[in-house]
Formats: C-alpha cells, sequence, structure tokens
C-alpha cells in the first residue's frame, strides 16, 4: 500500500540511479510491479533484475517487518521474473499498458 509502496518506488530509482539504468515507467501493483527500464546492452536482463530484487528486498524486510508473514520464505520478492524487449512490440503500447495497470 502508500507507505511500502512509496518505499519500492524510491528503491527501484536508486538502484536505477546506481547502475546508470532509466526508469521509463513505473506502476507498483498489491502483488507485483510493472516496470520499464532502459539499461545498457552489457547488462543481463537477470543480472538487473537480481541487483533491484535482492537489495531491495533486504531493505524492505528490515524496514518492514510487520511484513514477514508474507515473505516468500526469506524473501521478499518471489524467484521469478517476465521480462519483454520492445523489439517485439512498441515501447508505447508497453507504456500504455504499464500505465493503465
Amino acid at each position: 500500500k502508500d507507505e511500502l509502496a512509496n518505499r519500492i518506488k524510491e528503491l527501484i530509482f536508486e538502484c536505477a540511479d546506481a547502475n546508470r539504468w532509466k526508469v521509463e515507467e513505473l506502476n507498483i501493483q498489491p502483488d507485483h510491479v510493472h516496470l520499464l527500464l532502459q539499461f545498457r546492452p552489457d547488462v543481463s536482463v537477470s543480472s538487473m533484475v537480481h541487483k533491484l530484487k535482492g537489495k531491495s528486498s533486504r531493505i524492505l524486510r528490515k524496514e518492514f517487518p510487520e511484513l514477514k508473514e508474507f515473505f516468500w520464505g526469506t524473501s521478499f520478492w518471489v524467484d521469478g521474473f517476465f521480462a519483454e524487449t520492445s523489439g517485439q512490440c512498441s515501447e508505447s503500447a508497453i507504456r500504455t499498458y504499464i500505465q493503465n495497470q
């Protein structure tokens, strides 16, 4: 919800800034996050997701201990993710999808 969603947003932007990535769109839902992110071609998608989820999970578990019963084992995030490149569909279609969630 509000405080948690705001903190997740802050952490995503902090991680993106630290790694010189650009957050194009972000939509935080109660049980998942939609993110359009621009990053260098020398960074793998799995590496980027690992960085985003790893650090934010540690911080969120520390700052929101009341959520412990909802954690996926010892992590805030589930193991999986879905990624799509803008080569298969237009960037504007992805932006519209994220904005309308």
